[in-house]
């Protein structure tokens, strides 16, 4: 499998890492405009083969996009980091112009591959780039809360004392901060989470309070480090794992809606089933009324954001 990583900052580095030392792939294309700063990270990677027990794997630092012909996976880091006195429409509308315009140019060269959005907002990134390219609805994807999902999990094991793989839950709607969970989805060991709670001695976890830590998770490392790489690298490699191998997982990407709930035209996370051909499925869950009437209010805000967006930038809605 070949796959291109567009970005060569922390973000897409970290995925090339996981990539090159956990993944399957035959060729890998490291793209960015500084074509310099892609060759010293491929150069560098080169090296790491000698050490470990990772497949051999072809790496190509450039600046041209034709190196992604037959790309069958496409991961769009790059674009602007917010800034001092921006806001988020400031950043939404110049990273919505620089998806567009790279997702172009992928579809010249490779236009059957899947675009996983990394570039925030990456709702309303990917919502623009399905708009304004040949791109189907569920080829373009959007990393979306599987990063807040992780986050929850971790969240949750560490006040329980379990490992992360044994808390089931998730963090869906929009990647930032119109997001919400629902308490009727957190499982812990198999076990509704007030269940095993009451059965360790364990004071309950309130759904609103355990939104809120996520949230500002992020934030913290933000502070502490002015980036995040970690958590949303491992996360889109997760979600590049069930493509390349047609796993059917279900993963809170990101993909925009075509009727699901009664939304359209929104791109929003929710539990999708994910497989060679991308977004395979999205579920349908029993929300309780208040769940659906926070899920109504969070479509209704990323939709007018959309729309605005539109405006602003002249691309198509």
């Amino acid at each position: 499998m070949k796959i291109g990583v567009i970005g060569a900052g922390a973000v897409g580095v970290g995925i090339c890492n996981y990539l090159l030392t956990l993944g399957s792939v035959s060729e890998l294309t490291i793209l960015d405009r500084d074509v310099k700063r892609a060759e010293g990270e491929a150069y560098d990677f080169r090296h790491t083969a000698a050490l470990t027990f990772s497949k051999n794997t072809r790496i190509t630092p450039t600046d041209d996009y034709m190196e992604l012909i037959g790309a069958d996976i496409v991961v769009i880091t790059a674009g602007a980091q917010i800034q001092q006195g921006q806001t988020r429409m400031d950043i939404a509308e110049i990273n919505a112009k620089i998806g567009v315009d790279i997702a172009k140019k992928i579809e010249r060269v490779a236009p059957k591959a899947i675009l996983i959005v990394v570039t925030n907002p990456c709702d309303i990134v990917t919502h623009s780039i399905v708009a304004n390219t040949g791109y189907s609805p569920q080829r373009v994807i959007s990393s979306g809360c599987v990063i807040d999902t992780a986050r929850l999990m971790a969240i949750v094991a560490q006040r329980v004392n379990l490992d992360p793989k044994n808390v089931f839950g998730y963090v869906l709607g929009e990647h930032g901060s119109e997001c919400f969970t629902p308490k009727s989805l957190i499982s812990i060991a198999g076990q509704p989470a007030d269940y095993y709670c009451d059965s360790n001695n364990i004071p309950r976890i309130d759904a609103d309070e355990l939104l809120e830590s996520v949230k500002q998770a992020g934030f913290e490392i933000f502070k502490r480090k002015n980036n995040t790489v970690h958590g949303i690298a491992a996360s889109v490699f997760r979600i590049i794992q069930a493509i390349m191998i047609n796993e059917h997982s279900v993963l809170p990407v990101g993909t925009l809606l075509r009727g699901e709930y009664g939304y359209k035209d929104v791109v929003l996370s929710l539990p999708a089933v994910i497989g060679k051909n991308g977004v395979e499925k999205i579920l349908i869950h029993p929300f309780t009324d208040e769940e659906k009437q926070r899920l109504d209010e969070i479509t209704t805000n990323l939709r007018n954001q959309m729309v605005n967006v539109a405006k602003l930038t002249g691309l198509s809605y």
